[in-house]
């Protein structure tokens, strides 16, 4: 099997523009694409080629790899008339790494093998701290033999690489995972909820708990940014929380499931962007439990 070489990168936003910086110290011939350009400027800056659509940016390159914000976006850049589907190569690797729609997957995936390409989803978990020290951890639905020649890219961006499975089997893993997350994170705003209304002194609450069971990453970030810091920047946005869990909350029911701390946890989210909160990191999730202003 021929070396990927080159690789059309569609999304450079807060994980995308580390994630695509890897490959490029990984030796990659990089071409680039998001919709705002000055997003792109600081590869393009260092050597990455600059695409005007990004359809121009899956043009003769051996992969593709997307990781943009929703799973209308996801369909408008694969599907739609001189979209990635339409421009890549006859056996070029088509990745696409935001959190999307399983059904979404499936659907890529059937168009791409329609043309000779070979498609995976591919979400990603980690944040931006995970992007950036390049310690992601990867769910690959799709094809062995597409995650076998792919996954010398994968080790480039993440640690732990997994394939789930058939097409849309990353997605629905990747759900899974903000499932879980989604629970701890509102559990760990719960606990200094309760902590601040009994009277405690939550650094010293936190300082006893976070050694035991009930510690967690989510508990440790939001302390962390959130409580000691008054840091509410995004490494993981409330509206793309937000976007997953309701990616979830559509497709439980044809699992036969109902997931109520999903729908809960959800409504919360929702209500979060409602009153303008939508950009902030997921720490800010205090805001609505009356930790913090």
């Amino acid at each position: 099997m021929a070396k990927l070489k080159k690789i059309g990168f569609v999304g450079t936003g807060i994980m995308g523009s580390a994630m695509a910086g890897h490959l490029m110290d990984a030796g990659y011939e990089v071409s680039v694409y998001n919709r705002t350009k000055s997003k792109a400027q600081a590869l393009i800056d260092r050597g990455a080629r600059w695409c005007e659509t990004a359809g121009e940016c899956a043009k003769n390159q051996d992969v593709i790899i997307t990781i943009v914000g929703y799973p209308k976006d996801v369909e408008q850049v694969y599907l739609s008339e001189g979209g990635i589907i339409d421009s890549a190569k006859i056996g070029a690797y088509l990745v696409d790494m935001t959190t999307s729609s399983p059904i979404v997957a499936e659907k890529i995936y059937a168009a791409a093998k329609a043309k000779n390409l070979h498609a995976v989803d591919a979400p990603v978990t980690g944040g931006d701290t995970g992007a950036k020290n390049a310690t992601l951890t990867i769910f690959v639905g799709g094809e062995e033999d597409s995650f076998n020649a792919l996954k010398p890219i994968f080790e480039v961006l993440g640690k732990n690489i997994v394939h789930e499975g058939s097409a849309g089997a990353g997605q629905k893993t990747k759900i899974s995972n903000q499932i879980a997350l989604a629970g701890a994170l509102a559990g760990a705003c719960e606990a200094f909820a309760y902590a601040k209304s009994a009277g405690l002194d939550i650094e010293k609450v936190y300082a006893a708990i976070s050694k035991g069971s009930a510690s967690s990453i989510q508990m440790s970030d939001i302390v962390s940014r959130g409580l000691l810091d008054d840091n509410f920047n995004p490494g993981f946005m409330i509206k793309h929380l937000a976007k997953d869990l309701a990616i979830g909350n559509e497709t439980v029911t044809t699992y036969g499931q109902a997931l109520p701390i999903l729908a809960l946890v959800l409504h919360e989210l929702r209500n979060m962007e409602k009153t303008g909160h939508g950009a902030e990191g997921t720490q800010s999730l205090l805001k609505y439990y009356g930790v913090t202003d």
